[in-house]
């Protein structure tokens, strides 16, 4: 592919044009446009906006299960028999001192993940509580709520409490979303979006990658998020949790049984077309924050630290109910790139109070030939 081509791709995203629907299926599709050219472009995008800046992500379940939703991708929804930890809403002085860890380990912005179809006024009430202890203590630090759909009012409410970002993920484009949820539609999540956006708070909502979408999904959701002038985006790849109705690819796209479902198969989605979908969100949306997210160990392999080229934040400590790496080696992984992050706290300092002492081989491991 000639050299002109990644670089109009720049130029086109970084003068505000919004990328036709041939070339976003091209970058996502086409073998010949090569990975490392497209990467570069992107980055000279992430560059513009966001330098060599990565900002660092931190979310706990405020409350974990129990949840009427059939969401298929999800270990907490009814239709899910994963075995997870569950538990009821977490106190305030639980939830105040996770927000306190999160800040002190790197974490730009804490969030806060409550299970449940939507936001009742007394969750509201709790929330706005909650809200204000955290804002008291750290004024200048971002916090994230997750919490279902949320109204008109109630995002008002959350707005004036102190609260930043309100988190509602499309997770995949509307064609498709009756394959993966049949308990609320599409439609209502756009409906929490634009609500939060009324209401003044920044939008935090993305995707989720290897659910059996097609390309024509995932370039839907870019846009939708672009036109909704989503403020950070997180790129998720679907995770494979026993119990889960989804724990591999779908057959739309991948291959499969009747049903759809490829259980327990992760070779759908590859580290090359991973890196294609976050150079795509990158390009439609330039100024945004784009995460590369749950999932990007697993999926990405040896390649993870290419992610941080078109991508400029990430989750440390893991996610909802699935454990990441470790803080050190992800925080070595930023400094070794020579990228750095956006916190008060040195990345030096972090990787070195993260770091694990050398272990020594055990004696079994020193005479392994003896039974």
């Amino acid at each position: 592919m000639d050299r002109f081509f990644y670089t109009e791709l720049a130029r086109k995203s970084l003068e505000g044009q919004e990328l036709d629907n041939p070339t976003c299926g091209r970058i996502l599709s086409d073998a010949s446009i090569e990975i490392l050219p497209l990467l570069d472009a992107s980055f000279q995008v992430r560059k513009t906006y966001f330098g060599r800046e990565v900002r660092v992500h931190i979310l706990n379940n405020a409350q974990n299960g129990h949840c009427p939703e059939d969401c298929y991708y999800c270990a907490q929804a009814k239709s899910s028999t994963a075995d997870i930890e569950e538990y009821g809403i977490k106190s305030d002085e639980e939830m105040l001192g996770e927000a306190r860890q999160a800040y002190t380990k790197g974490a730009s912005c804490y969030c806060m993940v409550f299970a449940g179809r939507q936001a009742s006024q007394s969750r509201i009430d709790r929330l706005k509580r909650v809200l204000a202890q955290i804002k008291s203590e750290f004024p200048d630090k971002e916090i994230c709520v997750s919490t279902g759909f949320v109204s008109n009012e109630g995002a008002v409410e959350l707005k004036q409490a102190g609260l930043d970002r309100l988190n509602h993920n499309l997770n995949t484009s509307e064609t498709h979303y009756p394959h993966i949820c049949t308990t609320h539609t599409f439609a209502d999540r756009i409906n929490t979006l634009l609500a939060a956006k009324s209401a003044g708070l920044k939008v935090c909502s993305g995707m989720i990658v290897g659910m059996g979408e097609e390309p024509a999904d995932i370039i839907e959701v870019a846009k939708r998020l672009r036109a909704l002038k989503a403020e950070s985006i997180p790129v998720n790849l679907l995770v494979p949790i026993e119990g889960n109705v989804l724990t591999g690819p779908p057959t739309k796209a991948f291959g499969g049984d009747d049903l759809g479902i490829a259980r327990g198969d992760n070779s759908g989605i590859t580290p090359d077309f991973i890196l294609r979908v976050l150079c795509l969100f990158r390009f439609l949306n330039p100024s945004s924050e784009i995460r590369v997210a749950a999932g990007r160990e697993m999926h990405l392999r040896s390649m993870e630290v290419m992610a941080l080229y078109p991508a400029n934040s990430l989750f440390l400590q893991g996610y909802l109910n699935a454990k990441g790496s470790s803080n050190a080696s992800t925080l070595r992984m930023i400094k070794d790139a020579g990228f750095s992050i956006k916190s008060e706290v040195e990345l030096d300092e972090l990787i070195h109070s993260n770091s694990p002492k050398t272990e020594l081989k055990t004696l079994k491991e020193l005479r392994p030939a003896i039974q």
